[in-house]
């Protein structure tokens, strides 16, 4: 893990710590070039068991069977898995009643190089919205770790599914 300059916490290692705080323990990734430093903090976390997985979908059947053993997931991923998580967030979790913060790297908008990932980019809060799943944007004055906590407070108190969206200008700040 390299430092920010400033001394300023990362917005990697803000995140980072919204999810201790919030007690998370239980966390599955996918692969995303924007949660390149995330993933290795969650890695190497010894109050956090961490499961690299394949497919997003695969990630959200692991992480109802972990809460059902009595553990805080989370899901860090890319939002262009939104799409392959769809039937199992809507026809497990959301059926069930079961909570998971998804963090996502919100890829296709502002500053997005790569022409493919607008596409999803653009449907990510209407899909969210469609499927009645609240989602957090990080604002300018407001702690990426608090932010985190409020997500996961919601969703263990409404047992659902809620996003984190951080875009492409969240991340240049590493």
């Amino acid at each position: 893990m390299c430092p920010s300059l400033s001394g300023d916490p990362t917005p990697s290692e803000s995140i980072f710590k919204g999810m201790n705080d919030a007690g998370i323990d239980f966390v599955v990734s996918v692969p995303c070039a924007n949660l390149k430093e995330l993933i290795p903090m969650v890695d190497e976390a010894p109050d956090i068991i961490h499961l690299p997985v394949t497919r997003e979908e695969e990630g959200v059947g692991i992480c109802a069977g972990a809460y059902m053993g009595g553990k805080r997931p989370a899901m860090l991923m890319q939002n262009s898995g939104l799409g392959n998580s769809i039937n199992a967030l809507a026809s497990l979790n959301m059926l069930y009643d079961i909570p998971l913060l998804m963090i996502m790297s919100h890829r296709g908008v502002e500053g997005e190089p790569i022409v493919a990932q607008v596409p999803m980019g653009e449907l990510t809060t209407k899909l969210l919205d469609t499927m009645d799943i609240p989602y957090f944007i990080p604002e300018k004055d407001i702690d990426p770790a608090e932010l985190i906590g409020k997500a996961w407070s919601e969703a263990s108190a409404k047992k659902r599914p809620v996003a984190v969206l951080l875009p492409i200008p969240f991340w240049r700040k590493q």
